[in-house]
């Protein structure tokens, strides 16, 4: 059964309403090479929204898609809909030591991407879920972003604490790190 937005009732909060939208519509899976050219369209309309030049966006665009060989290294998952296919991607692969806190292992959150028309809906909050059940499972200390100043407000509403600034000439200027939740 397909649930329709006029289905859900419109006492429901718009936050509410999302998620009673998403329950019937997204699903999240592990990556295939086959995925690729989905994902990348996705990455694109992404990229489309940023506040940046066009030329910026046209040159870097070629950086931040995926090839088949990221999966040699790099773990993706998919959100997607039985009707429009991948709505959204993200990526992550080990971290550099030296970009964590001291003493602290964690995942590179190496993008996160949905298409435009789907933000605000939960898709990224559920891709960044699914993170943080693969931590849990391979027994990282957290999560790290290196994160755009647009999209520092989604980290910091999931949880993500800012890092400080070591050395300007080597930090990322909006790092932002969320540790698993203690293990049981």
């Amino acid at each position: 059964m397909q649930i329709n937005s006029h289905d859900i009732p419109s006492a429901l909060t718009p936050v509410a309403r999302s998620y009673a939208l998403l329950a019937g519509f997204v699903h999240l899976r592990p990556a295939a090479p086959g995925d690729l050219d989905s994902i990348n369209r996705v990455i694109a309309a992404a990229i489309g929204t940023w506040h940046l030049p066009a030329r910026v966006k046209r040159l870097c665009l070629p950086l931040y898609r995926y090839g088949v060989q990221d999966f040699e290294h790099m773990k993706l998952v998919v959100a997607e809909t039985s009707t429009e296919g991948v709505v959204g991607v993200a990526g992550w692969e080990r971290a550099d030591a030296a970009d964590c806190p001291p003493g602290l292992s964690g995942l590179l959150l190496h993008g996160i991407y949905v298409l435009p028309d789907r933000h605000r809906e939960g898709i990224g909050q559920r891709l960044l879920e699914w993170d943080t059940t693969c931590l849990f499972a391979a027994d990282f200390d957290g999560v790290l972003v290196k994160a755009r100043l647009e999209a520092a407000p989604f980290f910091e509403a999931q949880g993500f604490i800012q890092l400080p600034i070591e050395d300007r000439d080597r930090d990322y200027p909006r790092r932002y790190w969320k540790p698993v939740p203690a293990r049981l």
